[in-house]
């Protein structure tokens, strides 16, 4: 589906998290998150969705679970069809956990991430391993921010 993005900032080893949070927070690095966000559906784990602070501002909340839960203010789904049936035309971003990466992954005709230039050893959530051979690979920006190195990358699906 290509109005499907998957959104991340991954590591030198592929990684996500550390116990249901993100490893890195780089200034620069939450702005293109929220640039490349704001006003669209972004899709996402029940445990993801915790690890917010709140709902993020001018986004629909999409939540994939297996769990009959409500939350306001946030859609829930249980599975991609269900996902695949709601959404329309407009671009909607995947922005996690791993199992909801993964379940993606070969969904999107694009991604976005954040390439960090760094290792986490105790990390416990990771991106899923993918063929660069596969996709066309811009470089959006390079920064350097608190002695860390990072792109921002585009994949695009050849």
């Amino acid at each position: 589906m290509n109005n499907l993005t998957i959104i991340a900032a991954i590591g030198k080893n592929n990684e996500l998290g550390y116990k249901n949070g993100l490893i890195w927070r780089l200034k620069e690095d939450m702005k293109f998150f929220k640039e490349n966000t704001i006003g669209k559906p972004i899709v996402m784990g029940r445990k993801t969705l915790e690890s917010l602070p709140k709902l993020l501002p001018n986004r629909t909340h999409i939540v994939l679970t297996h769990q009959d839960i409500v939350i306001p203010g946030v859609i829930i789904i249980h599975s991609k069809e269900e996902l695949f049936n709601l959404i329309k035309d407009e671009e909607v971003m995947i922005i996690g956990g791993e199992s909801i990466y993964k379940m993606f992954i070969d969904d999107v005709d694009k991604m976005l991430l954040t390439e960090i230039d760094k290792e986490y050893k105790d990390a416990d959530a990771y991106f899923p391993e993918f063929n660069k051979d596969n996709w066309n690979i811009k470089v959006l920006s390079r920064k350097v921010e608190n002695n860390i190195s990072y792109n921002h990358i585009e994949y695009t699906k050849k």
